[in-house]
């Protein structure tokens, strides 16, 4: 049986451990309200820019000699990893790691040679660690989410992919499904892909000024490319805190079943100390009257 003394300082380190517990899931829940809010003021802006780019293609008759839109070979591929700066969040980070290790594995069965660009410390270093060639690891993107640092990134590789440095650009990342639940995600940022052809035509509603091409130019370079970006990593973000949230709720549970069994087995050690000392009394006065 453990020593009294023992226990009682683990029941109350346990109880430590609770209360921090409580604090990280009570701030993540407050921080996935406050980046939820974002996402949903979001959401409508992205679903409109996506409409429109689509109507001006439709009406180009998918006439587009933008770099941007060209297939090339793919020889070389660039796999933007988001995750989060700080641990404590479940498998959130694990699943970012489990799937580009996934792709880097599909790309080198084709011939194809993959490199890593980490947004986020934590996914860069596991896969540092793992031989994976990790060009560079942006976490300051993770750190302040705003659309001035979405550009900064966008740029960085709308720069990589015009260079001819890389025929691909793919990201995986997190994205929010609920509060307890977040889905695994891999998407191609560059080259763009064309909307297939739903058969309508929008030329005739629209009179374009100045041109089709120059108005699809400036929304996809100014806009569009920035936007996806900024979405990425609000939701990467929102879906982090749920999982944080979650990872806490349980290890708070945990730390209450815990304290729980802890004051049991307590209980039963003080109980018995108890009827130990009873009977080391019961059998002294015993024992001193048999030698009266």
């Amino acid at each position: 049986m453990q020593n009294l003394k023992e226990i009682r300082k683990r029941i109350a380190s346990v109880k430590s451990t609770r209360q921090i517990t409580q604090a990280m899931k009570m701030v993540a829940a407050a921080k996935l309200r406050k980046v939820q809010n974002r996402v949903i003021q979001l959401r409508p802006y992205t679903n409109t820019l996506k409409s429109v780019l689509n109507h001006i293609i439709d009406a180009l008759e998918f006439d587009i000699d933008d770099p941007l839109f060209t297939q090339r070979p793919v020889k070389k591929v660039l796999i933007v990893a988001i995750s989060s700066n700080r641990g404590l969040c479940g498998a959130f980070n694990v699943n970012v790691v489990k799937k580009v290790q996934a792709l880097v594995d599909q790309y080198q069965k084709q011939g194809i040679k993959t490199e890593i660009l980490g947004v986020g410390r934590k996914a860069s270093l596991i896969l540092q660690k793992r031989g994976y060639d990790v060009i560079s690891s942006e976490n300051q993107y993770i750190e302040e989410i705003s659309y001035e640092n979405s550009k900064q990134l966008a740029n960085k590789l709308l720069g990589l992919f015009l260079s001819g440095q890389y025929d691909k650009i793919e990201i995986v990342r997190n994205s929010f499904k609920s509060a307890g639940s977040q889905m695994i995600l891999s998407e191609q940022f560059l080259p763009l892909q064309r909307p297939e052809d739903t058969g309508k035509s929008y030329q005739a509603y629209y009179i374009f000024d100045p041109s089709a091409k120059e108005i699809l130019r400036e929304l996809i370079y100014n806009k569009m490319l920035f936007t996806d970006i900024f979405y990425a990593l609000l939701d990467s973000y929102s879906a982090e805190q749920a999982a944080r949230m979650t990872a806490m709720h349980k290890a708070t549970d945990n730390a209450s079943e815990l304290i729980r069994q802890l004051t049991l087995t307590y209980n039963k050690a003080r109980q018995a100390a108890i009827t130990k000392e009873i009977l080391e009394v019961v059998n002294g006065a015993e024992a001193l009257k048999n030698r009266q």
